[in-house]
């Protein structure tokens, strides 16, 4: 391992990076040394490497576990400015280390960074060895608060996982430290020691002592104007937090008041330190940066209708944004293109983690001519009594750069004014081009936007390179310092991984001869068939992983699938946990047999060509060690009951206002008890009400188990799995899964009455607590979840009938008197907005399945109770082109548009006197007596007023002269309006159910 540190240190220190050492205090990562947190601040030049022994008391576990050390070694390398290819100088630092990137399937994966405590964050990757994480990849975006100008490059290596893969062991002690001796042999001792300490052995009152001496002693040398010293002291008083979270000691309150107090203390400090190197005039100069490059100014001609070739090169994109960046440049390239006058066929578009191909097919050489129009004065106004122009005539001309007499009659609507015919005479098709896929890349745009080394450009990862083509002419296309050129870039690994582009006539077939499948369709089918065929050869198949497979398709440019195996003693595991530990942390599809029951069997997909035989092997050591840490987990987690272990999410934060973890679980159990009572008064055989009292004083116990904590995904399902173990009934441990349901837009909802109780709590106190302390969605940002807890409250009340008495106001209602209760004001104001913010959530979601929006619109009046609404829509629905209905409606709306708003029901029958108005009174009087609930009735008791209500608007004045008479016609009619008004909106229908 030494030597692979000092291999490290010799490659950087060869590319101009400044060696130091590590810090002289603990450090939870290499980010925290000064030797990055403070130099990335400010325009200085940086460029840095150093060997950091990171801590965290956390992770002990005393030499035990053989993936996890408090103290752990990683190697850090900070490069500022970013020097335009920071990923191949990363990849030769492998090689460096001896790592054949040829064979191995080296791969850079999304993986965003942020420190809420250093206001910090940062966009990149986890780099992966053939699956194993062995590298945090991060453009520093913000540090101190402060947006960083220029951005720097930050690459950990974590040096403990790269040695076990290398040397092919399976334990941290079995790495060879140096000649003869182990990794365990040298550290073993102070591993298990200072594991002792941190997890037993430390004096919590001695740690709180330190903790508020170590900010008091910040606080000092801030206001001594030494940020240095300063930064120290909030490191040893984040170490010190560390310590004392390890021991159990730190309360919701304690840790949210000491975040916010180390929070403002680096803030501080990320200040004072950008000052004082100022004030020092920054002795290492200002960095310099690309600067913009100039429009082109000379374009050449072209004959012939050709294709355009456009490629947008990038960094590895986040799998997701593959796929929405293809859709956007085509939308954009089309309307651009719409805007000119450049004739064009097809524009389509392609993607990969690394480009995005457009294509347009038949693009002209030219612009037709176009001719235009000028218009100027009234020509009443143009010419005087002698026809002479007059000065407004004049003016205009001279504007134009014409003569007077050159001035046109023309006709507009008939009104005529002069004017001028000019001729636009057409742009050739490379200066049209030109422009506007200049103006393409510029306005790129994303979830999360990210700077680099570029003056201008952001975007969710850098764009490295240009390609622009028309037919083999090279269109000149400048964004920014990037200028489009005829080479593109191929894997990292092949032999010649910059290519020139001859024509843009084949491009997708050039692409795959150099082994990047560009088309998405090509690739996701390339996927489904090789691991088809590989589960098929040990007599499984890897069917129903429909979203992984797309997540794997925009994760790789030529995909190569690799089977790999498992020993059959992890079966013993619950299937969920080896589950989810493929799909969401390794990317692997499961193999399964004919029954559906797990085999020990993976397919991973690897990018481009290796070596099969030790690309499997490395995958296969990773899953190893990943489900080595599940069984330990698990193992754990038995020894401990379901009441104890839920005394741990006392410890556990939700939201500073909103308390821990466990006063959450509390206001959920309360919350569903309520809504339990709601139901029962109902039909009290549709709750079983002792299981919904147990399930919810177990509710969200399993987040303070091991396995949640480090698979988060699992809460729920491991719910239900330890409740089984620990003897109780079955219906508790479904309903305590059930309420984690559903965990997506379309997913599984809640299969038992209790569990479907629980999880409308748990959403209810989710949305009621939030909005009421202002942490509700903005834009595409939303935390907590919010917009998925709104549509999954849809969801259950849809999927279960059996609680229609549990509307969202009272749900919410319900949720909020247990937030008043911890002191927190929800206001009406506040209720309502979540009941509006939840009520759109259901209007999508009838959208989305395709409903007439007319009807969706007429229905969301129901919209609290959506069980009711879904019973309205589908009776409605069954009534498009009934005459009788529709004509129905027409009087309604009918009604409902001549009673002015504001207009009070009541009025007195014997003021009326005209036989059309005493015969709709009768009628009216007859349908409201008949009327049941729903449509259906409403329909049949209502159908009777059409007649009467159009001879009334035909036979009678409503606005009489006499205000007592006016008074009870518009009240008769008010009274029908409001009569029909709690079953529909009528008005929302329009026409549309005239056929």
């Amino acid at each position: 391992m030494q030597d692979a540190l000092l291999a490290l240190t010799r490659y950087w220190t060869e590319r101009g990076a400044m060696v130091v050492q590590p810090f002289n205090t603990e450090v939870g990562a290499g980010t925290l040394n000064p030797a990055t947190v403070l130099r990335v601040l400010g325009p200085e030049p940086w460029r840095v490497a150093y060997v950091e022994p990171s801590v965290r008391p956390d992770d002990a576990r005393y030499g035990e576990n053989p993936n996890r050390l408090q103290t752990h070694t990683q190697f850090q390398v900070v490069l500022k400015p970013d020097p335009g290819n920071p990923q191949e100088l990363y990849l030769g630092s492998l090689e460096a280390l001896g790592i054949d990137i040829h064979a191995h399937d080296v791969r850079f994966v999304e993986d965003n960074w942020a420190s809420p405590a250093l206001g910090a964050w940062g966009l990149g990757w986890e780099v992966w060895l053939d699956g194993l994480e062995i590298t945090q990849f991060t453009y520093f975006q913000q540090a101190g608060g402060q947006t960083l100008d220029p951005v720097s490059v930050e690459i950990t290596y974590g040096v403990e996982r790269i040695m076990m893969a290398l040397q092919g062991v399976a334990h941290f002690k079995d790495i060879a430290y140096a000649p003869g001796i182990s990794y365990g042999e040298a550290f073993g001792q102070a591993e298990y020691e200072m594991s002792r300490f941190y997890l037993d052995d430390a004096d919590v009152e001695t740690q709180r002592r330190l903790f508020e001496d170590y900010a008091a002693e910040a606080r000092r040398l801030l206001d001594a104007r030494l940020p240095v010293p300063a930064h120290v002291h909030v490191l040893k008083c984040s170490h010190t937090f560390n310590v004392l979270d390890a021991r159990g000691a730190v309360s919701t309150t304690e840790r949210a008041k000491a975040f916010a107090r180390m929070r403002g203390l680096a803030r501080e400090v990320a200040g004072l330190w950008s000052q004082r190197r100022a004030e020092l005039g920054h002795p290492l100069g200002t960095a310099d940066l690309p600067a913009a490059l100039p429009a082109p100014t000379e374009f050449p001609v072209v004959e012939g209708t050709r294709t355009l070739l456009f490629e947008i090169g990038t960094e590895e994109l986040p799998p997701h944004e593959v796929t929405r960046t293809a859709a956007a440049v085509r939308t954009a390239l089309a309307a651009k293109l719409d805007g000119t006058r450049l004739g064009h066929g097809e524009v389509r578009t392609h993607a990969t983690p690394r480009r995005i191909v457009a294509i347009v097919d038949s693009v002209e050489p030219v612009e037709p001519d176009a001719e235009r129009t000028v218009r100027g004065p009234r020509a009443s106004a143009a010419f005087d009594a002698d026809g002479n122009p007059t000065k407004a005539a004049a003016g205009f001309a001279r504007g134009q750069g014409v003569d007077a007499s050159a001035l046109q009659r023309i006709d507009v609507d008939g009104v005529e004014y002069v004017g001028i015919t000019r001729t636009d005479l057409g742009r050739g098709a490379l200066e049209v081009l030109s422009g506007l896929l200049g103006e393409l890349v510029a306005e790129l745009r994303a979830d999360k936007n990210m700077r680099w080394s570029d003056p201008k450009l952001s975007f969710t990862r850098p764009v490295r390179w240009l390609v622009a083509l028309l037919g083999d002419t090279q269109v000149p296309v400048v964004a920014s310092a990037l200028a489009a050129g005829r080479e593109t870039r191929v894997h990292r690994t092949a032999a010649t991984p910059v290519l020139p582009v001859e024509s843009a006539e084949g491009y997708l077939d050039f692409l795959a001869s150099h082994g990047v499948v560009a088309d998405q369709e090509v690739r996701r089918a390339r996927i489904v068939a090789a691991a088809a065929e590989l589960a098929e050869s040990v007599g499984g198949h890897v069917e129903g992983e429909d979203a992984l497979i797309d997540e794997i398709t925009n994760l790789v440019e030529e995909p190569n699938a690799v089977l790999g195996s498992f020993e059959p003693r992890y079966l013993d595991l619950p299937a969920e946990i080896l589950t989810t530990v493929m799909r969401k942390h390794q990317r692997y599809l499961p193999v399964r047999d004919a029954q559906g029951t797990l085999l020990p069997h993976f397919v991973a997909v690897a990018n481009g060509a290796c070596d099969h035989d030790t690309v499997r092997a490395g995958n296969e050591a990773v899953l190893r060690a990943r489900y080595e840490d599940a069984s330990f987990f698990w193992r754990a987690d038995l020894q401990t009951p379901p009441e104890r272990m839920k005394e741990g999410i006392a410890k556990l934060a939700f939201e500073e206002r909103l308390g821990s973890v466990a006063q959450r679980a509390d206001r959920i159990a309360a919350v569903a008890l309520d809504l339990a009572t709601e139901v029962s008064t109902v039909d009290s055989s549709t709750v079983d009400i002792e299981v919904l009292r147990r399930a919810a004083a177990l509710a969200k116990f399993d987040l303070g188990s091991q396995m949640v904590i480090e698979l988060t995904s699992l809460a729920g399902t491991m719910a239900r799995e330890y409740a089984r173990r620990a003897g109780e009934p079955e219906a508790v441990a479904q309903a305590l899964y059930d309420m984690e349901l559903p965990r997506s837009g379309g997913g599984a909802v809640p299969a038992t009455a209790p569990g479907a109780l629980l999880a409308l709590a748990d959403r209810f106190d989710l949305l009621a607590g939030l909005f009421a302390v202002g942490a509700k969605p903005t834009g595409s940002s939303d935390p907590f979840g919010l917009r998925r807890a709104g549509a999954g409250v849809v969801a259950i009340l849809r999927a279960h009938p059996s609680l229609r008495a549990i509307t969202v106001p009272r749900g919410l209602a319900a949720a909020a008197e247990r937030v008043r209760a911890q002191g927190i004001e929800v206001s009406d104001a506040v209720l309502a907005e979540v009941a509006e913010f939840v009520l759109r959530r259901y209007e999508q979601q009838l959208l989305d399945a395709g409903h007439p929006h007319e009807q969706v619109s007429a229905v969301l009046v129901l919209g609290a109770a959506p069980v009711v609404a879904d019973e309205t829509l589908a009776e409605l629905s069954t009534r498009v082109g009934d005459p009788d209905f529709a004509a129905l409606v027409a009087a309604l709306q009918r009604v409902r548009r001549i009673v002015p708003a504001g207009t009070e029901p009541g009025y007195d029958p014997a003021v009326l006197t005209e036989p059309a108005e005493v015969s709709l009174h009768q009628v009216f009087d007859k349908a409201r007596a008949a009327a049941g609930t729903g449509l259906a009735e409403f329909t049949s008791a209502a159908a009777v007023l059409t007649g009467p209500v159009n001879v009334f608007f035909d036979d009678i004045l409503v606005m009489a002269p006499d205000p007592a008479l006016r008074a009870a016609r518009l009240g008769l009619l008010a009274a029908i309006r409001d009569w029909a008004a709690p079953v529909l909106d009528w008005q929302a229908l329009g026409s549309s159910l005239d056929g």
